[in-house]
């Protein structure tokens, strides 16, 4: 009996992998913004100091889903506003990394701004999952007297409200696991209802952390409803990450040289 008793105990532990969830996670770069003022990414930095951000979106593959963290942007009008370097659309980035828009399961918004959701439009099958009370806002209260909607686009809006009446869209209220393995916490109200993603010990901190400069000097975002909620969000990540080089954040261009290169503008998150 103890022999088929220690049998047992010995291929269930062997089976344990099995059972687990492993991704792998990437970075994608999809354009630069040159020249773009540090103030407005790191509260009280000098004023003329600049920094050519890298706009990304992140990839998590594993255990049948392949999950897009933000979706970037593609319409034209915001090409008016911006200068972009080595732009690609998101859609064309992912495929860089090796993974089709058609076979995006599953795209987790950040947050509402225009170059974290426009994007979601190039992903039609995906379900897509976000804070309720950023939906509800967005959608709502934001356009009303007194309310803030400053970096939301109104289409980017629409078609989120076209995901809800497909049955795409998946309302998360507040910390949560969504995905086996993979989980949004609440942010540091870079927008109304920001969140971040825990991939394992990675965290995927986006615009709730603009730069590793942030974390190393333990200061806020230049842009947040509320600092002391943003440092809050910060402190939270040293929490969940494995080690602090694995807080990701939003637009950091050295995110594209601390890790392992897979192909032009897309490195692997992993030791």
């Amino acid at each position: 009996m103890r022999s088929k008793a220690a049998a047992f105990l010995l291929a269930a532990a062997l089976a344990l992998p099995l059972f687990g969830q492993t991704y792998e996670v990437l970075a994608v770069r999809y354009g630069i913004i040159p020249d773009f003022p540090v103030a407005e990414l790191v509260k009280g930095a000098e004023p003329d100091r600049k920094l050519d951000i890298a706009m990304m979106v992140w990839l998590v593959r594993g255990n049948g889903r392949t999950v897009l963290v933000d979706s970037g942007f593609y319409r034209p009008q915001f090409f008016k506003s911006w200068k972009l370097n080595a732009f690609r659309r998101p859609d064309e980035a992912v495929a860089a990394a090796g993974v089709k828009a058609a076979d995006v399961t599953d795209i987790i918004i950040t947050h509402a701004h225009w170059d974290h959701v426009d994007g979601a439009a190039l992903f039609p099958k995906a379900q897509i999952w976000i804070q309720k009370d950023e939906y509800a806002y967005y959608t709502g209260a934001a356009w009303q007297a007194g309310g803030s909607h400053g970096g939301i686009e109104p289409e980017d809006m629409q078609y989120l409200l076209k995901a809800n009446t497909e049955g795409r869209l998946h309302l998360v209220d507040g910390d949560a696991e969504i995905l086996p393995g993979i989980r949004v916490w609440t942010g540091g109200r870079h927008t109304y209802a920001s969140q971040f993603v825990t991939v394992g010990g990675i965290v995927l901190a986006s615009d709730n952390l603009y730069l590793y400069e942030n974390l190393d000097k333990h200061l806020p975002i230049g842009e947040t409803f509320d600092a002391v909620s943003n440092l809050a969000a910060q402190d939270k990540m040293k929490t969940l990450a494995k080690e602090p080089r694995f807080i990701v954040p939003g637009h950091d261009p050295a995110v594209l040289t601390k890790f392992p290169k897979v192909a032009d503008g897309v490195v692997k998150i992993s030791d």
